[in-house]
């Protein structure tokens, strides 16, 4: 089974559990911010969720980008340093959408994989690596 941890804004709360449950179904186990499952204090929620993204089970993260006050692909400051925890901890880093332009050259450097909306794409490229193996 696949693992993921889901990472992004909680004020996109609804299209993360939305890209939860579809991962679900496609026989990945998820893991979700802890604020979408509990009112935990901040600090308390974000060492919770960077130890998901650290745990060595948890081989990528997908950050839900969706768009936030009309700003298309947008990363908030903790979701752009959950990309870079993920990065140093050698995780196969997604993007629901398009590279958010601000972060362009760091997430390109750092070999993130944009979706573009597509996340049949995500299970097709982990069939693939599942056959190569």
């Amino acid at each position: 089974m696949n693992r993921i941890v889901i990472c992004g804004s909680m004020k996109v709360k609804d299209t993360i559990v939305e890209v939860s449950s579809q991962l679900s179904k496609h026989q990945y186990h998820v893991e979700l911010p802890v604020e979408c499952m509990q009112g935990l204090p901040k600090m308390i929620a974000s060492r919770a969720h960077f130890n998901r993204i650290i745990d060595e089970k948890n081989s990528s993260v997908l950050i839900v980008n969706a768009p936030k006050q009309g700003i298309d692909n947008y990363i908030g400051p903790n979701t752009f340093a959950e990309i870079a925890f993920a990065f140093h901890f050698h995780k196969t880093i997604y993007l629901l959408y398009d590279i958010y332009e601000p972060y362009r050259e760091e997430l390109e450097g750092w070999g993130v994989i944009p979706l573009k909306g597509n996340l049949s794409s995500l299970w097709r490229k982990n069939n693939v690596r599942k056959k190569d193996s």
